[in-house]
């Protein structure tokens, strides 16, 4: 067994054992975070069967999957990473969820290149949880704003997506997330990575993104 569908078996199993003590029966799904790696590492994971993989650079993402996508069309490409709107055009082409809308111009250019293709992506709005200068996300306060305008232009918004700050116990910011991801009654969570990702999925993560604990570290 190759060691990247090894490492993902501990993962799912981990997450499992976890949450069956807690008497949570919903899983969360593993995007393998396939950014910098080349596609000979990604191959075994799709032969096993995995089919949820994360990307957070356009460009990459266009190289590494536009073949493999024609030829397997069960798999689902993630976008993890900023987007820049000038990107949004081949995002939409590629990827089959965004998990990192945070303003009004993001979501209008996301509306207008999906409908030129007629495909409706999937949509996460990443929230700043932690209200940290240097990230991307939207406020707390003003997430019911943006869920709104997002369903008025007519986006598939699935849910809620954040990255707590580091080196904190993100336990806190997972249970906020749950709750105002409840509140605004979404149904899919995109949290947790690989250092955090047992947290996340008690808090009822349903998408965790594990890149390193999968594939080992970038280079």
């Amino acid at each position: 067994m190759h060691t990247t569908v090894k490492n993902l078996l501990d993962i799912e199993n981990n997450i499992k054992l976890n949450l069956d003590k807690l008497n949570f029966n919903n899983y969360p799904k593993i995007i393998a975070v396939s950014k910098t790696f080349k596609i000979d590492n990604i191959l075994p994971l799709i032969k096993h069967g995995h089919i949820d993989f994360g990307e957070n650079k356009v460009q990459e993402a266009v190289g590494k999957w536009a073949e493999i996508k024609k030829i397997n069309s069960a798999i689902k490409l993630h976008m993890i990473g900023k987007l820049q709107t000038n990107k949004v055009k081949f995002a939409v082409q590629i990827f089959d969820y965004i998990h990192s809308v945070d303003s009004e111009k993001l979501a209008k250019k996301i509306a207008d290149e999906q409908k030129k293709i007629d495909k409706k992506i999937k949509i996460f709005l990443q929230v700043n949880i932690g209200e940290e200068n240097q990230k991307s996300g939207v406020n707390r306060n003003n997430v019911q704003h943006l869920v709104s305008y997002c369903k008025d232009i007519g986006l598939d918004l699935i849910g809620l997506m954040c990255i707590p700050p580091i080196n904190i116990d993100p336990d806190g910011y997972f249970q906020e997330m749950r709750i105002l991801n409840t509140k605004l009654s979404l149904k899919e969570l995109s949290m947790g990575m690989s250092s955090d990702y047992l947290a996340a999925a008690k808090h009822s993560a349903t998408y965790i993104r594990i890149g390193s604990n999968i594939f080992g570290r970038r280079s």
